[in-house]
């Protein structure tokens, strides 16, 4: 069992940055995907961004959804068995829950292929 702690969240206004903190307990992330995902009331969960580890011989890489590819950034500290996502240049469509998850295999964007999840951690951005 893996269990996801997010925190970090806040009310920004647009342009500002922000940067989400994930804490993982019960087992090492290093061999996990993790991602994060987010909702809006209404909407559907929406891929972030994930970080995919490293197998054999590849490195770690990561990926990222359009609708945020140069203003958001994950990382990862192992040893820490922390997730972090650094937001920038925010703006008010970015408003939202912002959920951690994690996997062992499966399509890295997909909610429905992460088997753990963290309660979520709103963010608002007002104008």
């Amino acid at each position: 069992q893996v269990q996801l702690v997010e925190s970090g969240g806040g009310l920004v206004q647009a342009g500002d940055s922000l940067r989400l903190s994930c804490a993982a307990s019960g087992r090492t992330l290093s061999t996990y995907t993790m991602g994060w995902f987010r909702q809006s009331p209404g909407k559907e969960r929406e891929f972030i961004a994930a970080i995919i580890p490293a197998l054999n011989r590849f490195g770690a890489y990561t990926i990222y959804a359009d609708s945020v590819k140069g203003r958001f950034t994950i990382a990862n500290n192992n040893a820490k068995d922390s997730l972090y996502l650094q937001m920038s240049s925010l703006k008010l469509e970015d408003t939202a829950v912002y959920y951690c998850a994690a996997q062992l295999r499966g399509a890295p964007s997909v909610p429905s292929e992460y088997a753990y999840w963290g309660q979520g951690t709103q963010v608002t951005v007002s104008s």
